[in-house]
């Protein structure tokens, strides 16, 4: 007689086999319960073939560079497409200026020029003859606050209308922005000579207007300064002006309103969320007009007559022009021009090195 699998011949069924035939095979695969108790054993894990290791992140082939650059191109490719402005820079501003520094530790008068004297190595002999010169200092000093009015001035003037630019109508943008480029394309020896018949003693229409009589601007120092000071401004504030709107219209007007909404004014919101978010770009348009106004040469020259009386109006590229080409000591001159491209070098550089312990991103 069979006897069916997990039974005795009684009919009772096996302890180890409670739960039916599940837990036997359990126990089957793990071994007998211990004692009978009719608990199976946790089974232990299955000894299989061991699982591939994870795959490594597959490493970039030698010599792959960046995504930007194309697989199999050279490292020199980049500079192979930069090549013709490199070339064109290097002509237009490396080559005059490694001249301009030669000729500064020479000899070089209107003797060497004509070829009746040998051209003869100085070394630091024109810098020391330059700064040992009183006049020097004078122009010097006169030049970085003449430069400092005309910054300031400048990006108030421009900053200002380009904020009420992006609060006037069409028209009244269109017709004042018409007006600044107008200024702004107009020649400077023909915007210098517009502003000296304005203010001309005799003929011009400023004097009647003010009831000033016969005043002359360009006699006195500080009256001639002033004048140059407003053609400089005038000619310049639109750069600022185009540059700042450009930046305003990119701020979120959410923004804008928001900082309306808290009660805050006009000068509140343009120094708390419209200046700091300018920043980038007034870096540019400031460090730009540092050099411009810096070396202003025809405005000085041509309102002010060669420098004004005894030289009282020289700024430092006029003082350079007179001693090159007036007194043909071109040694000097150049060694005037080495100094303005240092200072200026240095005060760009320092003015950044400023942003970046502020965190600002240029």
């Amino acid at each position: 007689m069979t006897v069916p699998n997990g039974t005795r011949r009684g009919g009772a069924p096996n302890r180890g086999s409670a739960g039916g035939g599940a837990a036997g095979r359990g126990v089957a695969g793990g071994g007998a319960a211990s004692g009978g108790a009719g608990t199976p054993e946790v089974p232990r894990p299955r000894k299989g073939p061991a699982r591939p290791p994870a795959r490594q992140a597959a490493r970039p082939r030698k010599g792959s560079g960046d995504s930007a650059r194309p697989r199999g191109g050279s490292p020199w490719t980049p500079w192979l497409y930069l090549l013709p402005a490199l070339v064109v820079l290097g002509g237009l501003l490396i080559y005059p200026i490694y001249q301009l520094g030669l000729i500064s530790f020479l000899e070089y008068t209107q003797a060497q020029v004509s070829g009746g004297e040998p051209t003869t190595f100085q070394g630091f002999g024109n810098y020391t003859a330059l700064f040992s010169d009183p006049q020097f200092w004078q122009v010097l000093l006169a030049t970085v606050l003449f430069a400092a009015a005309c910054v300031v001035t400048t990006l108030a003037v421009g900053c200002a209308l380009a904020v009420l630019l992006s609060r006037v109508r069409a028209l009244p943008r269109l017709a004042l922005m018409l007006a600044a480029l107008g200024a702004w394309a107009t020649p400077a020896v023909t915007g210098s000579t517009v502003w000296v018949f304005l203010f001309d003693p005799d003929h011009g229409p400023v004097n009647r207007l003010l009831g000033l009589g016969d005043f002359s601007w360009t006699y006195g120092r500080y009256s001639a300064f002033a004048l140059v000071l407003f053609e400089v401004v005038w000619c310049s504030f639109p750069f600022v002006m185009v540059t700042v709107y450009a930046g305003v219209k990119a701020i979120p007007g959410e923004v804008l309103e928001a900082a309306a909404l808290d009660g805050a004014s006009q000068w509140r919101i343009w120094r708390s969320v419209t200046a700091p978010m300018l920043r980038p770009i007034l870096v540019v348009v400031t460090i730009q007009s540092i050099i411009w106004d810096f070396k202003v040469f025809t405005q000085i020259y041509v309102m002010t007559g060669g420098g004004g009386i005894a030289g009282q109006n020289l700024v430092l590229n006029v003082y350079a022009y007179q001693k090159a080409f007036a007194s043909s000591q071109y040694s000097l001159g150049s060694a005037v021009g080495v100094v303005m491209l240092l200072i200026l070098l240095a005060v760009t550089l320092v003015y950044l090195r400023l942003l970046r312990r502020q965190g600002e991103e240029l």
